[in-house]
């Protein structure tokens, strides 16, 4: 009789662990409605600290961790620049740490001091016009997780539906929930210095590999010419002078048709998205964004599927001019 006692209070207690368990997952946000919409968010101007890294997006927790440790009351920003999906781990480009500042507030010289002794970059975010955003419960660590792999997706498949040009992704912690903002416009207002400067790394680099590309096809083109023009000479020494005096002008033709096909594919290189002016925006009667997305509205928070987040790649440029 005390062994089926025994085994009863043990079945209880497991079914009690897996009751707990099961409702730490709810409570995190486990059956949570991700809801994205598009619009003009109560979002402000903010300044922030921040370490940029290259690597794996896993690494940015360590990065979280230091920002906390520094200031624990300020709220947390991460944005991420490359899709993880298309770019490899080593090459994604992220940049993370706190929010000093929002709206019109400026942050205190001694915060400042503060963060840049311990290596972290001060740099500004003007406030987004429009926007592709969603929200998620932040109540425990797990909440995280199940925010990546839930939030994400949706915002993927909102984006390519409507073919828009929306980067980069923006993770704003604040409170009980997690803001996910994809900026509509001026893009590379979002851009970190150090983010800007591999843009144009890397902006000259594919330049100078198309110019190279370019000098090696009218070699080509050429030197192929030139090998028709010689043999049709040698194959027609019999037939009239004239039949020899036309040969050089296919060969010119053939280059100017390399010149304007190298020509041709340079200007096309570039892709855009679809223009955030063809959203039926969420907006409220009086003209403020989506209710209930970001309801603090004093919080200043801040291809198919690309190498970025973006149908636009290169960002960086665009928001510069």
């Amino acid at each position: 009789m005390s062994d089926w006692v025994l085994l009863g209070l043990i079945a209880a207690l497991v079914v009690l662990l897996l009751l707990t368990v099961f409702g730490f997952v709810v409570y995190s946000g486990l059956f949570t409605e991700v809801v994205v919409s598009a619009g003009s968010p109560p979002l402000g101007n903010i300044t922030l600290a921040y370490k940029f890294r290259v690597g794996p997006y896993g690494e940015s927790g360590q990065l979280f961790t230091d920002g906390c440790s520094i200031s624990s009351k300020l709220c947390s920003i991460g944005v991420y620049y490359d899709n993880p999906h298309t770019v490899s781990p080593e090459k994604c480009r992220f940049a993370i740490g706190r929010i000093l500042s929002e709206g019109d507030a400026k942050p205190s010289e001694e915060q400042i001091k503060r963060f840049q002794k311990y290596g972290f970059k001060i740099f500004s975010f003007p406030a987004p016009s429009h926007v592709v955003m969603a929200t998620f419960p932040f109540t425990t660590p797990l909440s995280i997780h199940l925010a990546v792999n839930r939030v994400h997706p949706a915002l993927d498949t909102y984006i390519k539906e409507r073919k828009l040009c929306a980067h980069p992704r923006i993770e704003i912690y604040k409170e009980d929930r997690i803001y996910f903002v994809c900026p509509l416009a001026r893009q590379g207002d979002f851009y970190v210095p150090e983010m800007k400067e591999l843009e144009r790394k890397s902006r000259a680099a594919a330049v100078e590999a198309e110019d190279a590309q370019t000098d090696i096809t009218g070699a080509d083109t050429v030197s192929e010419t030139s090998s028709i023009s010689i043999e049709a000479t040698t194959d027609s020494r019999d037939t009239s002078v004239a039949t020899s005096i036309l040969l050089p002008f296919p060969a010119s033709r053939g280059r100017e048709e390399a010149d304007n096909r190298s020509e041709h594919s340079y200007s096309e290189s570039g892709a855009s998205g679809s223009s955030f002016e063809e959203l039926d925006l969420e907006v409220t009667g009086d003209g403020e964004g989506a209710s209930g997305l970001l309801p603090d509205v004093g919080y200043a928070g801040n291809q198919e599927v690309t190498d970025k987040w973006t149908k636009e790649p290169i960002a960086a440029e665009r928001g510069e001019e």
